[in-house]
């Protein structure tokens, strides 16, 4: 961070922004355009200036952006009353160890096939959770229609195409935990947003999530200790415990 001291504020131009932060003028355009980033002053000739309360907004957005949140998500989060610097950057360390240490065990996996062992252990992809938490699906699933439609799905789509839903329902589920984080009511509408995601997410990428359907989620969800443990993972101890409220809170209203 540039130092602000000196005689008074101290503002910098958009260039001198971008060349400092790495981030593009045209982005910083775009996140004035949806006030997102509000620089603290422009001049007549339409010239912004940005002071240190701007860089400081600016780092938290970035940070949020190493989540892969949506700019509408982070700005929704960061404009919330219930706001804390403090705890989401607890909340975004977490996120952001977890990730190192799987990329660490990737290039592990990596560096010993480079050096020609021939190693069978696949444990740095995290599929045994995914399998289990599959088998008790089937388990309680396996002889209804919606089940099925998963199947014949499933059966359509290569690891990729899977892995991108999967991970995608992680995300969902770590707004969630972040969105609980922050205070937000679970039958609020930042909440009632993520679970409306969750329900469209599932009925594009699994089965038609009918609203029964999503209840019975929503139970699972804190009854069974595995899908509870997965998602509480994904958003911090309580997640699940909160998307199953916000659940209900949707489901009340239809």
């Amino acid at each position: 961070m540039t130092s602000f001291g000196g005689d008074g504020p101290k503002l910098l131009t958009v260039k001198q922004v971008s060349e400092l932060t790495g981030i593009s003028i045209r982005a910083l355009h775009h996140y004035h355009s949806i006030g997102l980033l509000m620089p603290a002053s422009v001049s007549e000739s339409g010239y912004r200036r940005y002071d240190e309360a701007s860089l400081k907004r600016l780092r938290t957005i970035l940070l949020f952006r190493e989540l892969e949140l949506p700019l509408a998500d982070i700005k929704r989060t960061i404009d919330s009353p219930n706001f804390d610097e403090r705890t989401a950057l607890i909340i975004q360390k977490d996120h952001l160890s977890r990730r190192i240490k799987r990329l660490e065990k990737l290039i592990e996996l990596a560096d010993s096939i480079i050096k020609g062992e021939e190693t069978m252990d696949f444990k740095a992809f995290n599929n045994d959770e995914a399998e289990a938490l599959r088998t008790e699906a089937k388990r309680r699933w396996g002889e209804t229609p919606a089940y099925a439609e998963f199947e014949q799905r499933d059966k359509m789509r290569g690891d990729a195409e899977r892995n991108a839903a999967a991970e995608e329902l992680m995300r969902i589920f770590a707004e969630l935990g972040r969105l609980r984080s922050f205070g937000e009511p679970a039958d609020g509408p930042a909440a009632q947003d993520a679970a409306l995601r969750l329900k469209a997410h599932i009925t594009a990428n699994y089965y038609t999530c009918t609203d029964e359907i999503l209840l019975g989620l929503a139970q699972t969800y804190c009854s069974d200790p595995r899908f509870k443990a997965n998602i509480d993972g994904a958003g911090g101890e309580g997640t699940a415990e909160y998307a199953a409220e916000a659940i209900r809170a949707l489901c009340a209203k239809a």
